[in-house]
């Protein structure tokens, strides 16, 4: 009797575990699905994500792997303001643009991957983009150039 007992409390264990496991990754899979959003500056064309909540914002590339050559993260701010970012838990190396209201980047900063250290805007900014390390630089996309399609993002 205890030899069935012990059996079915182990396929209750695993029924349960399984439907725990599925839950939380279809909750994962859920959280991570963002809007995305298409851009360009000049001939350059950019896939980004928009992070638009503040749930979106913090969680921004944490645990990627990789991204793609196009691909990057939009970053919408409620007002323009000066903005940090950080690489907690972000594995890849990444650049940041911080934009202006009228799509125009303020400044470019290069973020190494997992660090605590705050990259920041010069000035206030409503928009963040994230590309990986260097798309800027190997692009001649510099501080005043426009990243078109950005202000109607508001």
């Amino acid at each position: 009797m205890q030899k069935q007992s012990s059996a079915r409390t182990a396929r209750f264990a695993r029924r349960v575990m399984g439907a725990v496991a599925l839950a939380w990754s279809v909750g994962v899979s859920a959280q991570q699905a963002m809007p995305v959003t298409e851009l360009s500056s000049g001939i350059h064309l950019i896939r980004a994500e928009v992070a638009a909540t503040p749930a979106d914002r913090q969680r921004g590339l944490m645990f990627r792997e990789a991204m793609g050559p196009g691909a990057g993260m939009l970053f919408v701010f409620d007002a323009p303001s000066q903005q940090c970012m950080w690489m907690r838990n972000t594995l890849i190396p990444l650049a940041v643009a911080f934009i202006d209201d009228d799509g125009r980047i303020v400044n470019v900063e290069e973020m190494a991957p997992q660090t605590d250290a705050t990259h920041c805007s010069a000035q206030p900014v409503r928009y963040a983009l994230e590309m990986n390390a260097g798309w800027f630089t190997k692009r001649g996309i510099r501080p005043g150039a426009v990243i078109d399609g950005i202000a109607r993002k508001r």
